[in-house]
């Protein structure tokens, strides 16, 4: 069934509730890190609350139910008559799961399904059994005495409000000693002012019957004294102290107005108007008046006007609309380019001028709408505690997981397009590398074992490395893994590095488990991994340590709009080669060249590289040109594989736009788009790995 609420509203939801639930995923594991850590805690129930109170709004009941059983469970929590265990902690994450999959049906526009009968039941149970025990005592005791101020903040399970009623309590505990020295202080915990009291606040203030109004409207003053006061009265008298600078928190706004006995007065009768019931939100503006002691009174009304503005200070876009402003600041980078092209062949110091500071302005401007499409790598990130808390529990394991530069930014569709290859690498880390903590002792090592997980900016790419301190890999057992499965003959795998062992797991099939379990031992993921990576113009690399552990480098550019690349020429067509495939560029005498398996190869420090003529794929009607005598050879390198390209003309670097090819070229093998280079012509961006695999395997 389809959703029929406002869609406005709903978006805002989706927003909010999206970016709490991601939250609530790491702030769980942490607190079974950390068990008792209260303000961790008040955090994870005010994230359950906060969805909560959304879906309701919404009229999301399924949601709602299981938001708030779940922060039943963490009131009690919170109150201490829980503690946090393993077993809790599982059907906590349950719920949040179940909570993340209504959340997806509501952003797909499903009605979400309730949670499963059983985890629901075991909430209830959870939550009933640890509130027994003191539910008796509750129903026939009296009132509890008056705590200290520090401890009345202490949340009420029962109190619909109880986090205003805990601001309310901070708010009271910085004049704490005041409060103390008065009647109206003794009653900061009473719930509502009494008509006495406030009468008599009144009296205090103006006199007997010479409260606000009461000069104009002689007829109700003495209604005031002896009938409830109006809401308008109310007002009007909120608003006349306020002008005045005898509002109750003028002590704290003003050093001047501390030192006035009626400023003390009103001081000690402050709490009790703290909790009356027709003004709450006023009662939240005095934390930032009271950050800004020298303030006047009369700035009251304008500090709340300051903290709006801060709130809105962020603007919610749509992506679409981020990704048109892209478009359109590549084509003014490719105009920028033919314009200072144009201008390079011109002897004009005026127009030079221009086009440099119009190089610069474009430059900057493009840097910051990139800016706008990035996103922290702990969006990625943020998932794995939980990841590898779920998997050290079924496993038996114990795994400590480290993050750094989670602050890295990279393009939101990097991010997006990461996750699953980064899961894959991580699940295997611990699957395949991570010892049993048994077998780890035997060996020397901690019981815990360690995987490292850091990203960080190198020019213009950003690292990622996943890094473990586990077994490591035997390239031995590999290369006799790769012959028993009819991938390479014995002579062939004798031939291989230590590196191209290692390579071997990237092998579609190609798994060292024996066994088949829910996390690996399928052999598919690791292949899967590498093509993701290659789609994203990226480089991958392994390392291993046998008994040390491994490490993995994954090298992706910071976004996928804007390519640097090599631009050459064949037979006066332009092309682009991805400048994160090129190594080096030679210009060598193509005559001494030889042949290995058929294959020409040059020598280049020692190392024979296939040669293949670009022009023979590329250039129709050249496919069996012959190799010119002298010529230009670009190495590129996809993954460990290195390979020479002979080309006809190095034109330069250049960064460039990537258009999608047309309808009719879309899919076309070897080819990944085109640009428009500096001189106005038409360039096609070669995809090697790709270009490779069509026509050198």
């Amino acid at each position: 069934m389809s959703l029929d609420v406002d869609q406005e509203i709903l978006e805002d939801f989706l927003v909010e509730a999206g970016e709490i639930l991601e939250l609530l995923s790491e702030q769980l594991v942490e607190l079974e890190q950390r068990p008792e850590d209260r303000d961790l805690l008040n955090a994870i129930f005010r994230g359950f609350h906060t969805v909560k109170g959304g879906a309701g709004f919404l009229q999301l009941d399924a949601m709602v139910d299981c938001c708030h059983k779940a922060e039943n469970l963490f009131d009690l929590l919170r109150n201490g008559e829980l503690s946090v265990s393993a077993n809790l902690m599982d059907v906590v994450l349950q719920a949040l799961d179940s909570v993340n999959l209504m959340f997806e049906q509501v952003r797909s526009g499903q009605e979400p399904e309730p949670a499963p009968a059983d985890l629901m039941q075991r909430l209830v149970v959870i939550t009933e059994g640890g509130a027994e025990a003191d539910e008796p005592e509750a129903a026939t005791a009296p009132a509890p005495a008056p705590e200290p101020v520090a401890e009345s903040s202490k949340p009420n399970p029962n109190t619909p409000n109880d986090e205003f009623d805990q601001l309310l309590g901070d708010l009271v505990s910085d004049n704490k000693e005041t409060l103390a020295s008065s009647e109206a202080g003794q009653r900061a915990d009473d719930d509502l002012i009494t008509e006495d009291e406030f009468d008599a606040l009144l009296d205090e203030l103006h006199g007997a019957g010479k409260g606000p109004g009461a000069l104009d409207h002689p007829e109700k003053s003495a209604q005031v004294s002896s009938d409830e006061i109006t809401d308008d009265e109310f007002e009007a008298l909120l608003d006349d102290l306020q002008s005045k600078g005898q509002g109750a928190f003028a002590a704290l706004g003003s050093a001047d107005t501390a030192a006035k006995p009626e400023a003390t007065k009103l001081e000690s009768v402050a709490p009790p108007a703290k909790v009356a019931p027709t003004e709450p939100p006023k009662a939240v503006e005095p934390p930032v008046v009271s950050k800004s002691p020298t303030a006047e009174p009369s700035a009251r009304g304008t500090m709340p006007a300051q903290q709006k503005a801060v709130q809105e200070s962020n603007v919610r876009v749509d992506t679409a609309l981020l990704d048109k402003i892209m478009n359109m600041v590549g084509e003014l980078v490719l105009v920028r380019n033919r314009l200072v092209r144009l201008g390079g062949t011109r002897e004009d110091e005026e127009m030079s001028k221009a086009l440099g500071t119009l190089d610069m302005v474009t430059a900057d401007l493009q840097t910051s709408v990139m800016k706008t499409r990035m996103q922290p790598v702990k969006k990625v990130f943020g998932r794995f505690p939980r990841l590898i808390r779920d998997l050290s529990r079924s496993l038996k394991k114990e795994i400590r997981l480290e993050l750094r530069g989670e602050d890295t930014d990279l393009d939101k569709n990097l991010v997006e397009a990461l996750a699953d290859p980064l899961i894959h690498l991580v699940r295997n880390s611990v699957d395949h590398g991570i010892e049993a903590p048994d077998v780890r002792e035997k060996n020397g090592k901690p019981r815990e074992g360690s995987v490292l997980l850091s990203a960080e900016q190198e020019g213009d790419h950003i690292l990622l490395i996943i890094r473990d301190d586990g077994a490591g890999m035997d390239p031995e057992k590999l290369r006799r893994l790769a012959v028993e499965r009819g991938m390479l003959d014995t002579e062939s795998a004798a031939r291989l590095t230590d590196q191209e062992c290692f390579n071997l797991i990237f092998h579609a099939g190609f798994s060292t488990k024996t066994e088949i379990s829910d996390v690996s031992g399928r052999g598919v993921g690791m292949d899967v991994v590498k093509t993701k990576i290659t789609q994203l113009n990226g480089t991958l690399a392994i390392d291993s340590i046998l008994g040390q552990g491994t490490q993995i480098a994954i090298q992706v550019p910071l976004t996928l709009a804007i390519m640097p690349t090599l631009m050459v020429t064949l037979e006066s067509q332009a092309f682009a080669l991805p400048l994160v495939n090129v190594n080096e560029i030679y210009n060598i005498d193509l005559t001494k060249t030889n042949i290995v398996d058929g294959q020409q190869v040059i020598i280049v420090r020692d190392q024979a590289l296939p040669l293949f003529h670009l022009k023979r794929w590329m250039v129709k009607g050249c496919e069996h040109e012959p190799l010119p005598d002298q010529g230009h050879v670009v190495i590129v390198s996809v993954g460990t594989t290195r390979v020479g390209f002979v080309v006809d003309q190095l034109v330069g670097q250049e960064e460039v736009v990537i258009k999608p090819l047309g309808s009719i070229l879309h899919g076309t093998q070897g080819l990944s788009g085109a640009t428009i280079t500096g001189d106005g012509r038409i360039a096609l961006i070669i995809d090697i790995p790709n270009l490779l695999k069509r026509y050198a395997s």
